[in-house]
């Protein structure tokens, strides 16, 4: 980009366009710091998408049958008894633990395209997998996806504060 040949782009307007958290999201997770990288407002949007949209549809998923299901108890955690439960929590250990890491060695993109690469998983493998269970009210299914969530929030909100912060109350109230 070069402001003598005119092809900056304001980030006022990507702001005003994707939000400050998904331009927060792509600056994070397209490229190391380091690294030179193409910016443009639609790939702002492919990545607000792809991450942000992904995990927005399965909290949504999860809010609505949950509600739907009636009265769930969240304040205590269940054990896991079905296989799908316990991979899924497994694999959310793993992103915990490799996410500090990322975080602890100021790598900020090794930890954004980890917690990627799990809400693709939770979501097209858990949730789309386990429907049926939602579908009829399985509280162990609803406890699992609501052990994944709450602390999917508190790992998302160094890179997109505002969406984590209104995830993470929402969650809580519940």
């Amino acid at each position: 980009m070069s402001k003598s040949r005119g092809n900056v782009v304001t980030p006022w307007e990507v702001i005003a366009e994707h939000g400050a958290d998904s331009l927060r999201w792509y600056l994070y997770a397209s490229a190391p710091p380091e690294i030179s990288r193409r910016f443009s407002s639609d790939l702002v949007g492919e990545a607000s998408r792809r991450y942000l949209g992904t995990l927005w549809n399965t909290y949504h998923f999860f809010v609505l049958n949950a509600n739907a299901a009636g009265q769930l108890d969240f304040s205590t955690g269940a054990e896991a008894v079905h296989e799908m439960d316990r991979w899924v929590l497994s694999a959310l250990s793993a992103l915990v633990e490799q996410v500090g890491h990322s975080l602890d060695d100021y790598d900020p993109t090794g930890a954004a395209r980890a917690l990627q690469d799990f809400v693709e998983q939770l979501s097209n493998w858990y949730v789309r997998r386990n429907r049926r269970r939602f579908w009829e009210g399985d509280a162990a299914a609803f406890q699992t996806l609501y052990q994944c969530l709450l602390p999917l929030s508190q790992l998302t909100a160094p890179f997109t504060p505002f969406l984590a912060a209104h995830r993470y109350q929402n969650l809580r109230r519940a």
